[in-house]
Parts: structure tokens; sequence; C-alpha cells
């Protein structure tokens, strides 16, 4: 069977573009190994809008329930796309081969790429040694393992601020280890983060080493202007350094910028490569945000249609 566009990817956008598909009833598959993206991880959304605040579980959870409320889509929920080929399906800009994970390929006319992205990692000794040990990725998931114990967050951004927040009632202590001079998250956030008594901001400092023993036991960090070191002992370090885009498995196929953005055509979504479209954060779309995501693959999949009708 050929479908006339494949969605890779189960957040926000992937969800969006897959109940648009399926009204237009395009006949569509949507690949992803999980719902709801990054979003997941949050502990509480507060401006999707329509909803005053709903966790990340709740939200994956709405979106894969509308999603299958549509009857005119199928959906594979427990792999991932690791090959996009160009095939020759007879179809006017388009035509591909896609690869799964588990070895299942499948013919397409197009291609919606929604794959969103996932954490940077600080890239210094001890971090990959006490992943799991102390080192962690996700406070929605670990802040009640950190109850009366020191941590540590890394990050200026707004991520890292929310990691803060969900720290405040377990940790008795909070490291928030900025880079910069600066803190990047919203106006609001910050205001909190910064005068709250439990938490200390150590400007224009970076990570040098993650110290332990069995697990973590402190953090060696630098003053990027100073150039002077020291070891703060702590229990744990939240690592919220910003996002990677899933994008490797179009390298060589779709024009990139340099971090591995997928470049497109805000105004239809389109990527250098014919048939092949992008939205969300795998995309270098401006700004990244859950309805800008939504509004974005609504885009392409209207853009898609208007191709579909045409072959």
């Amino acid at each position: 069977m050929t479908y006339d566009l494949i969605i890779i990817g189960g957040g926000p956008g992937g969800v969006a573009a897959g109940i648009y598909a399926a009204r237009k009833k395009m006949k569509t598959l949507l690949v992803t190994d999980s719902f709801g993206g990054q979003a997941v991880n949050s502990a509480s959304i507060e401006n999707w809008i329509g909803t005053k605040a709903i966790s990340g579980f709740d939200f994956a959870k709405s979106l894969e329930d509308h999603l299958r409320a549509q009857p005119a889509i199928d959906i594979i929920d427990d792999d991932l796309v690791t090959k996009i080929e160009k095939k020759d399906l007879g179809v006017p800009g388009g035509g591909f081969a896609v690869t799964a994970k588990s070895g299942r390929m499948f013919e397409t006319k197009y291609v919606l790429v929604t794959a969103g992205s996932r954490r940077k990692r600080l890239g210094v000794p001890g971090e990959d040694a006490f992943d799991g040990k102390g080192v962690v990725f996700c406070t929605t998931c670990d802040a009640p393992l950190f109850e009366g114990k020191t941590t540590a967050v890394v990050g200026g951004g707004n991520s890292a601020l929310e990691s803060v927040l969900d720290l405040i009632p377990y940790s008795p202590k909070i490291h928030l280890i900025v880079r910069s001079d600066v803190l990047r998250g919203d106006p609001v956030s910050q205001e909190k983060v910064k005068s709250h008594p439990q938490v200390q901001v150590l400007w224009n400092t970076v990570v040098e080493e993650v110290l332990g023993d069995k697990f973590v036991n402190g953090i060696r960090v630098k003053n990027a202007k100073s150039g002077e070191t020291q070891q703060i002992a702590l229990d744990g370090v939240f690592v919220e350094v910003g996002l990677l885009p899933n994008s490797e498995f179009l390298t060589g196929l779709v024009a990139m910028g340099d971090h591995g953005h997928i470049v497109i055509d805000p105004k239809t979504q389109t990527t250098s490569c014919p048939g092949i479209w992008a939205a969300g954060d795998v995309s270098d779309g401006l700004y990244q945000q859950n309805n800008i995501s939504v509004g974005d693959a609504i885009k392409a999949v209207l853009n898609i249609y208007d191709q579909v009708k045409k072959s």
C-alpha cells in the first residue's frame, strides 16, 4: 500500500497534522514511539490555549485520545523512523520509502517530519558515568527522589527555571548554574527563582566535571570570567541546557542549519527536498512552542493536501 502521507512524530505538531490529514481523508500513517513530545515532562503546562493548566502526562493522553478518535488514519506508536529514501512512485514532487527501526518499510507520496527534539548533554567527565545515579534530565520524574538533598540545575532557559521550581518543594538548597550573566526564561519564572531563599544562582559559570563514588557527591565548576574553579558538594545534577533536533535520519536529504534544524519555507513548511515538509522543534522555525508547532504542522498538512489533489 502507498500512503498519501506519512507523519513522523507524536508530539503536538504530529498529532495536529494527523487529525487534519484524517479529516481531509488523506491515506495517512503516523509513526511515533510515544505521544506528547518534550511536553510530557512538564509538571504543569499553562500556556496551552484554551486550558488553564494541564500536566504533561494528561496533555499527552489528550493528544493521543483525540488522534485515535479519527477513523481514517493508521497509527504505529512503538517505533522510530530511521531512514527516508526517494522512490519513484510516479508522483510529481514526491515518492519515498520510509524505514523504521523495527525494519518495517512503508511507501508514501509525501512526508511530514514532526520528530521534535531531545535534551542536550553537558559532555563533561562524569556525566555518563553517573547518569541515573545523580545526573538527571527530568525533574517531573525525579524531583521527589531528592527530598532533603542539595541539588544543582544547569541552564538558564525556561526548562531550567521550571526544573528549579519543581525542586523547591523537595531540595532545601538548589544551585542554578548559568553560563552567562542573564536568564533567558519567562520573566515571571525568573523572578520566582531569583527571589527564592533556597536558590543560589551562579552566574558566568560552567560545569567542568561531575564528581562522585557510587553516586554523585559534587560538581567542579569554573567561573568563565575570573577563571576560578570550585567544588560544590551536592547529591543531584539536573541538566537543562537545551534541545537537539531529531533530524539525523534526514542527513543528506534536506538542508539543515548548523545545529541540525531542518530549513523550511515558513509560508508552507516545505523543505529543500520536494515532497518533504517539516514543522515543530525539528525545524528552524523562529520559536519553539506547542501552540506554534500545532499551527505550523496544520499549515504543512493543508499545503500537502493541495499537492495530493493534484497527484
